[in-house]
C-alpha cells in the first residue's frame, strides 16, 4: 500500500548477549540459593545438626532469623566447658516445671516485653530457648533491643535438644519428661515421655 510503512522483520531467537545474560543469572541464582544454604548468614551455628529434614524445613518458616542459633551439640559442650553462658528458658511454668536444660531460668513468655533484665550482665554469653525456638526468638530479639552482645537461640529448641539425646531436669534432678507443649507441637518430640501438666 502507498504511503503505509512495511513493519521491520522482528527476530524471536535471542541475541548472544541477551542469551549470556540469562545464563548467568540463572548461575547466578542457583549459586546464591546455594550459598544461602551452604552457609549462615546471621553467624548462626547449624552446620552439623542431625535434625530432620521436615523440623529444618518447619524451623525455617517460624524462624525471622532476627537470633543467632546454636546447634545443640555446640551448647552441650560449651555447657561443659563451663563458659558462662546464661541459659533463658521462654516458656510457660507448666513446661518449666516438667523439665529444663540444667542450670536454666525461667523467664514467663506472657511477660517478656515487660521484663529488663537488669540483673545480668549484657556482655555475658546468653542463651534463649523454647520448645522449638520461635518463641525464644523473640526473647533473642528482646534482649538485642536491651543491649545484649552476646545472644543465641537453641536451634530446634528443647524438643531438638532431647531428641539428639542430651538431658533435662526437673525439681527432683534428671528425667525422661518433657511438656510437648500440644499434642500437634508434640508431634516434633522423638524422644522422652510427653507430660502435659
Amino acid at each position: 500500500m502507498p504511503g503505509r510503512a512495511v513493519p521491520h522483520s522482528i527476530s524471536t531467537s535471542p541475541s548472544p548477549f541477551k542469551h549470556a545474560l540469562k545464563r548467568t543469572a540463572f548461575t547466578s541464582f542457583w549459586c546464591s540459593l546455594f550459598a544461602l544454604t551452604a552457609c549462615n548468614q546471621n553467624g548462626s551455628d547449624t552446620a552439623a545438626s542431625s535434625i530432620s529434614p521436615s523440623y529444618s524445613r518447619l524451623l525455617r518458616t517460624l524462624y525471622r532469623n532476627t537470633v543467632p542459633t546454636v546447634q545443640s551439640a555446640t551448647l552441650a559442650h560449651e555447657l561443659q566447658q563451663a563458659a558462662g553462658v546464661v541459659l533463658l528458658d521462654a516458656r510457660t511454668p507448666a513446661e518449666f516445671k516438667v523439665s529444663h536444660l540444667r542450670g536454666a531460668r525461667f523467664v514467663n513468655f506472657d511477660s517478656v516485653a515487660t521484663e529488663t533484665f537488669v540483673e545480668l550482665d549484657r556482655s555475658q554469653p546468653v542463651v534463649v530457648y523454647c520448645s522449638v525456638g520461635y518463641r525464644s526468638e523473640r526473647l533473642g530479639e528482646q534482649l538485642h533491643a536491651l543491649g545484649f552482645q552476646h545472644v543465641r537461640n537453641l536451634y530446634g529448641g528443647m524438643f531438638e535438644w532431647i531428641n539428639e539425646g542430651y538431658p533435662v531436669y526437673n525439681a527432683q534432678g534428671p528425667t525422661h519428661n518433657v511438656h510437648p507443649y500440644s499434642a500437634l507441637w508434640g508431634a516434633w518430640l522423638k524422644r522422652g515421655n510427653k507430660v502435659y501438666e
